[in-house]
């Protein structure tokens, strides 16, 4: 019971940040109703289009690739694909990596504490209603409030506790939780807790057993991993 508490509290809280953060008020909770409402499809999860640009991560544990979503957070993508185009990310370790929540890199000293923007400074956040931290997401690691860097993880926690999931649904729509987004977190698992706090601005579309194994990997006390995951390459690519 203790423990249930503990989580109603803690989504309490998540949901009060999202209001704020994403600023969803009337207006915008109506032109999402004019889009489809609850029932829309969220892009986020939609494969990409030909010709759309993609990032595809060759490590030494296999390839993910990855659609970005420069409408929603152009910063983020502009900054991510950047790098990726400069060599920047090539050769760079996944440093934390926990299992069943999430792999993260882009920090070129490989201790968590490196790594900046391609604007020598860190940037703002990018936050969207509609799209979150599930299972798959690429979104920017921080050190807090529009901190953003060269970091980033990809979510891969599996599965969403059932008690969480009633919450999202009594909470509804207009305390940041349509029913899409909450499907999507009922059947792919994700990291809600976050959304809010790191950008999401991508999304693994291939590739996400790779991310499995990496994030299965031994690691230390600090959750570095005992053997280097490297990303080999970081390739910006047209989708065909």
């Amino acid at each position: 019971m203790k423990t249930r508490n503990s989580k109603s509290i803690l989504l309490i809280l998540i949901i009060s940040f999202i209001v704020l953060a994403v600023g969803c008020e009337k207006q915008e909770l109506e032109e999402i109703e004019e889009q489809g409402g609850q029932n829309m499809e969220l892009n986020q999860l939609q494969p990409p289009n030909q010709g759309e640009e993609i990032a595809v991560i060759t490590t030494n544990y296999g390839d993910v690739k990855i659609k970005f979503f420069p409408e929603i957070a152009p910063k983020a993508v502009e900054n991510f694909k950047t790098h990726a185009k400069n060599g920047y990310y090539n050769k760079v370790t996944f440093h934390r990596v926990i299992n069943d929540f999430m792999i993260q890199g882009g920090d070129p000293d490989g201790t968590g504490r490196g790594g900046e923007s391609i604007w020598g400074e860190p940037f703002e956040d990018e936050f969207d209603i509609n799209y979150r931290n599930f299972r798959g997401a690429l979104s920017m690691a921080n050190a807090g409030p529009n901190t953003n860097g060269s970091q980033f993880f990809i979510v891969q926690k599996h599965k969403v506790e059932k008690d969480i999931i009633d919450q999202m649904k009594e909470a509804g729509e207009e305390k940041g939780f349509p029913e899409s987004v909450v499907k999507a977190y009922e059947e792919l698992g994700g990291t809600y807790w976050l959304d809010g706090k790191h950008t999401v601005f991508g999304q693994v579309f291939e590739g996400m057993d790779v991310v499995d194994k990496i994030a299965e990997v031994e690691v230390d006390g600090n959750d570095k991993p005992s053997e280097p995951v490297v990303m080999e390459e970081v390739k910006i690519v047209e989708f065909k």
